[in-house]
């Protein structure tokens, strides 16, 4: 049975006009997504790998590279990172390639909790945000409370977001009340920020469970969702952004709030990067290609949109050396 928290995210999906508290119901009697409808996987993939196929002019690429790297995500998170390492990508986001003022800064900075104070320390007065991941990350095995107040601590240090992820064995179990809770728990204690939803698709098995996974975070008051955490195999696909793309253009006819989609895990090359973007236009429109609704989450993405953009401007490939190595 769902806890007394069900009660904070209703009143503020009531506030904001969503009727989220309303349709929650079919959620607790097992509905299989507030539509109601399967996803057709066949039909999924074919559209994925139609729209993965669109050709992009020389000039569009330009434009296409640039928003790329406005919407990432700079991210490290390994047991071995240092005060050093995250001075490092910090000033990588504020000048991706030092040699060329051009290249627009990232959109943020991704690190652990206890980190977060050294990222905003380095940029403090800059547009580019400081994001932490809390709440047990990756797997999310704590207590609530454990989880909460990590998010809290995030928060205090000077998070602008908050990447969290998805009970995912409270899920898989169809205790989905548990789920809403925690996520509605983590969004009063993430306050200002924003709060991202790890939903780990390679975990979930279906592109329903993705979608429903999708529109259970959204209800519980999800800024974002994302695909993933980076520390499973299988990571983002076309046809899982696709699926989770589709699910916030129904999530947001129904609500009339708007959600983001982040994308992370195995996106390495600028070619995937731009076959995010057409996924996003062509299923969420233009208002989507902005960092405020899109994110790229990358940890060696961005060298090789470097790269790209320069081929596009000489005509030449520079050495992947050229640019530095986070």
């Amino acid at each position: 049975m769902p806890s007394t928290l069900v009660d904070e995210p209703a009143a503020i999906a009531a506030e904001r006009g969503s009727g989220v508290g309303r349709r929650w119901s079919a959620w607790l009697v097992g509905g299989p997504s507030v539509t109601g409808a399967p996803v057709d996987a066949v039909g999924l993939e074919a559209r994925a790998a139609a729209l993965a196929s669109r050709s992009i002019k020389k000039a569009s690429k330009l434009a296409a590279l640039d928003l790329a790297v406005r919407c990432m995500d700079l991210t490290t998170l390994e047991g071995a990172d240092t005060p050093g390492k995250v001075r490092g990508l910090c000033a990588k986001a504020l000048r991706p390639d030092p040699a060329d003022p051009a290249i627009p800064a990232a959109a943020a900075v991704c690190v652990y909790p206890l980190l977060v104070p050294v990222a905003v320390e380095w940029l403090r007065a800059s547009p580019v945000r400081v994001a932490s991941v809390a709440g047990a990350f990756p797997a999310g095995q704590s207590p609530i409370e454990v989880r909460v107040d990590e998010i809290g601590r995030a928060v205090a240090a000077g998070a602008d977001e908050v990447d969290i992820v998805l009970n995912r064995g409270a899920f898989l179990s169809g205790r989905y009340g548990e789920v809403f809770d925690d996520i509605a728990a983590s969004k009063v204690a993430s306050g200002a920020a924003h709060l991202k939803v790890i939903i780990e698709t390679a975990e979930l098995g279906s592109y329903d469970a993705v979608r429903k996974a999708s529109t259970l975070a959204m209800v519980a008051g999800a800024d974002f969702i994302k695909t993933s955490t980076g520390k499973v195999a299988g990571s983002a696909t076309l046809p899982v952004a696709l699926c989770m793309a589709e699910a916030i253009r129904d999530f947001v006819d129904q609500s009339g709030r708007p959600v983001g989609l982040k994308v992370a895990g195995g996106v390495r090359t600028a070619k995937q990067a731009w076959q995010y973007l057409v996924v996003v236009a062509e299923t969420l429109g233009p208002d989507w290609l902005t960092p405020a609704r899109f994110r790229l989450g990358a940890s060696s993405l961005l060298n090789d949109v470097l790269m790209q953009i320069r081929s596009q401007r000489t005509g030449r490939y520079q050495r992947p050396d050229h640019f530095s190595v986070d």
